[in-house]
């Protein structure tokens, strides 16, 4: 598979079987991810690797806690209010590995560094057949001082960029992508 196909292939996914990645191949997609650009070549990025179910289960929970607190009032976000009140509902979708990317926050380009060692890290796994989803409702709990300070995050970091990997259980169909909105073109 070559690039280009992997950038239109890839899909979030959702849905996992049970068993755990292993760590080498964890590994590889971490070497992967660090081979990302990074401005001034910085390479400011630190790695988290969580793939206790009890510990998921628990940063989930609280998770849906801490979100349901901030988005009280929140029209907008009102439509995660149910699935956040869903005790079986699992931020990770039951994902047997968690990686989490971040960087220390004096670093003013540290969100677009890890991003895009989100971006190598995922297409990399793509690549070995295993699945991933960025998982943005984490962000909040994993940067607690107790959740860092579990995760042995560095406390002057923060972490970025939380990405769920696994064997997928099921496939995603393509997702219509709208064309490019490009405002200018300056010849």
């Amino acid at each position: 598979m070559n690039v280009t196909e992997a950038i239109y292939e890839r899909r979030a996914i959702r849905a996992f079987e049970p068993r755990v990645v292993e760590e080498k191949i964890l590994r590889r997609l971490i070497d992967a991810a660090v081979h990302a650009p990074s401005a001034m070549n910085a390479q400011p990025w630190h790695f988290a690797v969580v793939q206790n179910r009890s510990v998921l289960t628990r940063f989930s929970d609280r998770a849906k806690a801490m979100l349901l607190e901030a988005t009280r009032g929140d029209a907008k976000a009102a439509h995660y209010e149910t699935r956040l009140r869903d005790a079986s509902f699992n931020i990770f979708y039951d994902a047997s590995t968690l990686v989490a990317i971040g960087a220390p926050r004096a670093n003013r380009y540290a969100d677009a560094d890890c991003w895009l060692a989100a971006e190598a890290f995922m297409l990399a796994a793509f690549d070995a057949g295993l699945g991933t989803c960025p998982i943005g409702f984490a962000v909040p709990v994993l940067n607690t001082n107790d959740a860092k300070e579990e995760l042995a995050f560095p406390t002057e970091c923060a972490v970025i960029a939380p990405i769920i990997v696994g064997y997928p259980s099921m496939t995603v169909a393509p997702v219509t992508r709208s064309a490019p909105r490009i405002v200018s073109w300056l010849k």
